[in-house]
């Protein structure tokens, strides 16, 4: 019964060019199997439109939608362009090599999604899609974008991360309403120079490519909250990274070749919450991170930080700190004053001892200090009341503080690889209470 109503409403309510373009894609999901023989599309709502593989959405007797995904298709029906009224097209996960140049007839069309297809150019009509506001080209073989990209004046947002792009064309500078790119993973050497006078973007994301150097105008994007750097081949940052005041959500410099930071880097990135950079070649810190009031998690592993600044104290919101795998010989006595702090991690530098004042540190519950060179813990760490985790393996501990079983809260502590020869008269109430110790 349903499938007699859908069939009559479509040749009823549709046009007969629609009804043909329907059809057509039919025909081709059932010679691919991602429809059984005699089955139809079904009729989705606006709000199935991003949860349903397949389906078409019809509004006030016209397709406005197409959803297509994951089902094999290797073209496109030819009667594509007649869907005139078509606003929302998605083919996510195909295996279209190319696409007709008819799709540029699309008029109406304002997000296409063409994400994980082997795609390995765009047709140059795409400029003709006026009220484009969204274009998702990630994980194909793209090689070049056209140049006709300048002409989507209303594009928002760019998505063409994993593809095979050496360069980016001059017109883009032309998107002046584009809020979110990503180019990341992909062969970039540099980008056009007007591309930094993309003035509205709020998320930039040019990782995974082969810079080496960035412009000071990347100073002129003061509106971005979050910016991925990360995995190119950077060695060092222009100054003017420190004017983009709106930076929120994430500043991701990992794995380049980071040297040092500038002094004038953090003054002034009071909205910053997430810091991350790790995999570089950092032998200090500048004191400005202290300025970063705003900051909840920094990530620091894999450098070759031989000190921490004092002005890490400043940072009242932190809950995560990351330092394994650095040089660190001792820690500032100012880590103390990070009230908010959750997690600690140490492993893997060369600690001979702790600050005192780690045992203000009330909210820790993972404190990991794995592979260090620690004789002695202090008395203070009996003040952890919310440790649940203590990793201490690989060090030259001999012995535990005497107040060790007032940590009520701890699930686990591992004293493996240590040479602890006597234990405190009540360490045994630790397991009583149900404590994982690895001995």
């Amino acid at each position: 019964m349903l499938r007699k109503s859908w069939d009559k409403l479509r040749t009823t309510v549709l046009s007969a060019s629609e009804v043909s373009f329907v059809k057509e894609l039919e025909v081709l999901l059932q010679e691919n199997g991602s429809l059984s023989a005699g089955d139809m599309l079904p009729m989705i709502t606006k709000r199935e439109i991003y949860s349903r593989d397949m389906g078409i959405c019809v509004e006030n007797r016209r397709i406005v939608a197409v959803s297509a995904r994951y089902c094999r298709l290797t073209s496109l029906p030819s009667s594509i362009d007649e869907l005139s009224n078509l606003q929302h097209l998605d083919l996510t996960g195909n295996q279209l090599v190319a696409l007709p140049e008819s799709l540029g007839s699309l008029s109406h069309l304002r997000k296409l999604f063409l994400d994980e297809n082997q795609l390995t150019a765009l047709p140059e009509t795409l400029g003709n899609l006026k009220n484009l506001r969204e274009l998702h080209v990630n994980a194909n073989k793209l090689e070049a974008l056209p140049a006709t990209l300048g002409k989507l004046v209303r594009l928002k947002t760019l998505y063409a991360y994993n593809n095979r792009l050496t360069s980016v064309p001059e017109t883009i500078s032309q998107l002046l309403h584009l809020k979110e790119i990503s180019l990341g993973h992909n062969a970039l050497l540099a980008l056009p120079a007007s591309f930094w006078q993309l003035l509205n973007l709020r998320s930039l994301n040019i990782a995974e490519n082969q810079f080496s150097a960035l412009p000071a105008d990347i100073g002129n994007l003061t509106n971005l909250h979050t910016l991925d750097l990360g995995h190119n081949q950077l060695t060092e940052l222009p100054e003017t990274l420190g004017e983009l005041t709106n930076l929120t959500f994430f500043l991701y410099l990992s794995d380049n070749r980071l040297t040092q930071l500038p002094e004038a880097l953090f003054v002034d990135l009071k909205k910053l919450r997430y810091l991350n950079v790790t995999d570089n070649q950092l032998t200090t810190l500048p004191a400005s991170l202290g300025n970063l009031a705003s900051l909840t998690e920094l990530r620091l592993y894999n450098n070759r930080l031989i000190s921490l600044p004092a002005s890490l104290g400043k940072l009242a919101h932190l809950q995560e700190l990351h330092v394994m795998n650095n040089q660190l010989a001792a820690l500032p006595e100012a880590l103390g004053a990070l009230k908010e702090l959750k997690e600690l991690r140490l492993a893997n530098n060369k600690l001979t001892s702790l600050p005192t004042s780690l045992g203000k540190l009330a909210c820790l519950t993972h404190l990991d200090l794995r592979t260090n060179r620690l004789m002695t813990l202090p008395r203070s760490l009996n003040k952890l009341e919310s440790l649940r985790f203590l990793d201490l393996r690989a060090n030259r501990l001999v012995a535990l503080p005497a107040q060790i079983n007032a940590l009520k809260r701890l699930e686990k502590l591992d004293l493996r690889w240590n040479k602890v020869v006597s234990f405190p008269k009540r360490f045994a109430q630790l397991e009583e209470r149900g404590c994982s110790v690895y001995r």
